[in-house]
């Protein structure tokens, strides 16, 4: 193989990967089902392995087999069905009924198959659906093929859509990664006209009433307490309106009670707020617990804010590392770099800063104490104090980033003109 031929072929790779992480990215999350997986052979069970461990997956049991058809039947002879059965065989399309039929004696009526072959014949296919297999899948098969037959079946496609979630998370306390999100929240619901919800969990502390000038009797706490309550309808009555589009779901921030809660305790608001709004930014506390884990493991974009020194470089170095893991399936996080250029102050570079991490920064944001102050002290954002800024127009760019509405390039210093190619 030539090196031309070789660049060829992996630019057609990564755009097939470019093009399934799309498909994946429109998968909703599937709900409480369990599934049992039947491998045959190792490439289906790393497949279903990553299903695994995907995101839109947590709510699913799934158990994985290395096993045949005959396996399955065997089983389920003397346990009860899951919801679904992932089925491979190599049986050729003139048996394979004939293989099934064992399985179909000892199956419940509302289980549902896939199965995953190796002939691509149209009339198989028809035959095993007027059969009542929900899917038939040729090989070689992807998580994205698995995770769109299993949403095909058990999503309604009639249900609404998703909003978009977009959680923001400082490297390290002080770094400013609450006025960011703040003020791209603000960013996205004005530049797009979207409706869109700032969520504040940092409970004990938190900053966005005061940001936005608000007082709310309610907020986030009566969310979180009560999620036996938890819906649209209650959702509503918690919110603070701070613009047109712009609802508030504030933090209490105060000190009259210890807010410890358990891994799973956010997401029942998590659902909500997707099903509430085209746009929900969560203002996620510096801290690592497991509802925090829980929350970055779950949305839809993870934004890391970095200060230029050397404590912010290991922090981000490992939620980077972290969130890879937790998110073996989505983009990389994106990174912003905030407070550059502060006087007196020793400084890494920003190239020195992010070749460790692998990472290209979205938006490096130059300190300016005047402007962020009066903004602060006014409860005002960043683009109502001064709009004709270049850190306005920063925050502008990163609402389009975040929202996927153009394609990232390089950032520069002070602000993100040529930075983005528009799509």
């Amino acid at each position: 193989m030539t090196a031309i031929e070789y660049d060829i072929r992996k630019t057609e790779a990564d755009a097939e990967d470019v093009s399934r992480q799309g498909d994946l990215e429109n998968i909703r999350p599937l709900p409480r089902i369990s599934v049992h997986a039947f491998c045959e052979s190792e490439q289906l069970q790393e497949v279903m392995d990553r299903c695994a461990n995907d995101r839109r997956m947590s709510k699913v049991s799934l158990r994985i087999t290395s096993g045949s058809t005959a396996a399955a039947a065997n089983m389920f002879a003397s346990t009860p069905t899951p919801n679904l059965i992932i089925l491979e065989t190599r049986a050729n399309p003139r048996n394979l009924l004939a293989e099934l039929a064992p399985l179909a004696a000892v199956c419940d009526p509302t289980t549902k198959v896939i199965v995953v072959g190796y002939h691509n014949d149209i009339g198989l296919y028809r035959e095993l659906i007027r059969n009542g297999i929900s899917e038939y899948i040729v090989q070689p098969v992807a998580m994205t093929d698995v995770m769109s037959a299993m949403s095909a079946i058990f999503v309604d496609p009639e249900a609404e859509p998703l909003g978009k979630s977009i959680a923001f998370i400082g490297a390290k306390g002080g770094v400013g990664a609450s006025t960011i999100a703040h003020n791209c929240a603000f960013g996205i619901s004005n530049l797009f006209s979207t409706e869109t919800i700032l969520a504040d969990l940092d409970l004990p502390y938190g900053t966005a009433n005061i940001d936005f000038d608000q007082d709310p009797a309610q907020g986030i706490a009566e969310a979180v307490y009560a999620p036996e309550r938890l819906d649209e309808v209650f959702l509503d009555r918690l919110l603070t309106k701070c613009s047109s589009h712009l609802s508030l779901l504030a933090a209490p921030s105060m000190l009259d009670r210890a807010y410890d809660f358990d891994g799973q305790a956010f997401q029942p608001i998590l659902e909500v707020l997707q099903r509430s709004a085209p746009v929900s930014v969560l203002d996620v506390p510096h801290i690592w617990t497991e509802w925090s884990r829980s929350v970055l493991s779950t949305v839809d974009e993870v934004v890391i804010c970095a200060a230029p020194d050397l404590a912010n470089l290991r922090n981000a170095k490992n939620i980077l590392d972290a969130l890879r893991k937790l998110r073996p399936n989505d983009k990389p996080p994106h990174l912003i770099l905030n407070q550059v250029g502060m006087p007196k102050r020793p400084e890494i570079g920003p190239s020195e800063f992010c070749e460790p991490l692998e990472i290209e920064p979205i938006a490096i944001i130059p300190f300016d104490i005047n402007l962020f102050g009066n903004a602060a002290n006014s409860g005002r954002m960043i683009s109502e104090t001064d709009p004709k800024s270049p850190i306005a127009e920063t925050f502008s760019q990163i609402s389009h980033i975040v929202t996927g509405r153009v394609a990232v390039k390089k950032a520069k210093k002070g602000g993100l003109l040529g930075l983005l190619k528009r799509k």
